[in-house]
């Protein structure tokens, strides 16, 4: 979005599209006693509201990269949806996010033999000096080899062959490999590298290029980074293996624009009884500019909406507010996740829910919190046996609730089965005719059954443990 939208535009079209939740649906003053999460699951697997949304989510407005006018144009629609869903309180927070453009890109293997090299930079690299980059190769399986490079790293370009285990789960083995994207270029430039290539994290590829973030140490002179796809890693490596020279010349057009304004949407759904008290869904609207943001995290984004409309149409308020929030610029910034703090961490919220995790069937809940957290959440997410959605482990809440759950808030993620996630994890494959519309409707019903009972059960949720940050 260009710098020239202001909080004035924001201001005025929010009223443009928000007048129909003055005139909010009609509900009982309370709830039906005992209401059973059954009931929600078949309403929620009843609409198609969801699988629809996320059509014209990913082919009508397409990727959405914070800075972009996809971007700026989700923002919009959503705040329109959420306003003709008759929700309260809709309205855009201002969120000044990084603006990176890709530009132009293009590699060629030089030695052991010539040809095209298909790259895509890493997300918020720079990009190469007028000319390219043309420099022998040297390889690495993990960061922990990279500094028995020494002196051979001087003046190269560092190929980081990190693979995805395959025997770990999925998100298990991403962790395992995610370093060798994030930092390899900082580590690389220590050692006097020029640029680095770095193996897509998947662990399935037809020569499938994978973007990402990668994080700059503000200490060390920025050297620009690329993917590779697994294929081409593999072919180098052995070269490399061989003893055999092997060149690169590299170009990339990638360049940092001044930050550009987005906004987080947001949306509420009143309590009853304990309007203060928020149980927070919400989900990333923001994507990467390759795909169309199905998976990662379209399919979030529309099961997030689509939990109070489940919740009015069975004529249901509860409690406590439930607020919905879509979150700008988690792939390359989490700047939405630290705004929403900064404007609303000190308000009573007694439970936050990201879903992020794809569009997968549901497998249950990962908990960020105290044991008395995860205890009562096995207890809620019992009545979810019946779709599968009822295993509760400890782990982690979602990238955008991080400030949150670092301030003590109870934090879950909706688990979904990943089998087949990496495989289009940001890259240009993810788009909508992957999404399976019955795992999507899966997703709803538990998301729906747990967001009413943490927000309508009289005894509210245990809170979560508090950490230190870096700045403690």
């Amino acid at each position: 979005m260009s710098n020239a939208v202001s909080l004035l535009a924001w201001t005025s079209l929010l009223r443009a599209v928000a007048t129909p939740s003055t005139t909010p649906a009609s509900v009982p003053a309370s709830a039906p006693v005992g209401q059973p999460p059954a009931q929600l699951v078949g309403a929620a697997l009843s609409t198609d509201r969801p699988y629809q949304r996320l059509r014209h989510l990913t082919d009508h407005i397409g990727p959405r990269l914070a800075g972009s006018v996809g971007l700026e144009t989700a923002v919009k629609w959503a705040l329109a949806e959420l306003a003709a869903d008759h929700l309260e309180s809709v309205r855009a927070d201002p969120v000044a996010v990084p603006h990176w453009v890709r530009g132009e890109e293009r590699a060629r293997l030089l030695q052991p033999m010539a040809r095209p090299l298909p790259v895509l930079g890493l997300g918020g690299t720079i990009g190469t000096p007028p000319g390219g980059i043309t420099a022998p190769v040297v390889g690495v399986r993990s960061m922990a080899e990279l500094p028995a490079l020494g002196d051979r790293a001087r003046g190269a370009i560092v190929l980081f062959n990190c693979a995805m285990p395959p025997e770990l789960p999925p998100f298990d083995a991403y962790d395992k490999a995610y370093d060798c994207r994030s930092d390899s270029a900082s580590a690389a430039a220590k050692l006097g590298a020029q640029a680095v290539l770095v193996r897509s994290l998947t662990t399935r590829s037809l020569q499938t290029l994978h973007t990402g973030t990668l994080w700059y140490d503000d200490k060390v002179k920025q050297i620009p980074a690329t993917s590779v796809t697994i294929e081409d890693a593999e072919l180098i490596q052995r070269a490399l293996d061989r003893g055999e020279p092997v060149r690169v010349q590299l170009e990339l057009g990638a360049r940092r624009l001044p930050d550009a304004r987005s906004a987080n949407v947001i949306a509420e759904w009143r309590g009853r009884e304990r309007p203060d008290e928020i149980v927070l869904i919400g989900a990333h609207l923001d994507s990467w500019d390759v795909g169309t943001g199905a998976q990662d995290n379209g399919s979030g984004v529309v099961v997030a909406m689509e939990v109070v409309g489940v919740l009015q149409r069975q004529g249901l308020r509860p409690r406590r507010t439930v607020r919905v929030v879509l979150f700008t610029n988690e792939e390359n910034g989490m700047k939405g996740a630290y705004d929403y703090f900064k404007q609303h961490g000190a308000e009573h919220h007694v439970a936050v829910i990201e879903i992020d995790r794809g569009a997968g069937r549901p497998t249950g809940w990962s908990v960020d919190g105290s044991p008395g957290t995860l205890a009562r959440v096995q207890e809620l997410a019992g009545p979810l046996l019946s779709i599968g959605a009822d295993r509760v482990e400890a782990g982690f809440a979602g990238v955008d609730v991080i400030p949150l759950t670092r301030a003590g808030v109870a934090g879950l993620e909706l688990e979904a089965d990943a089998s087949h996630y990496f495989d289009v994890h940001h890259c240009a494959a993810d788009t909508f005719e992957k999404v399976d519309r019955r795992d999507l409707a899966l997703q709803t019903a538990a998301a729906t059954a747990l967001v009413w009972q943490l927000a309508e059960s009289v005894d509210p949720l245990p809170p979560g443990v508090r950490k230190k940050t870096d700045q403690e």
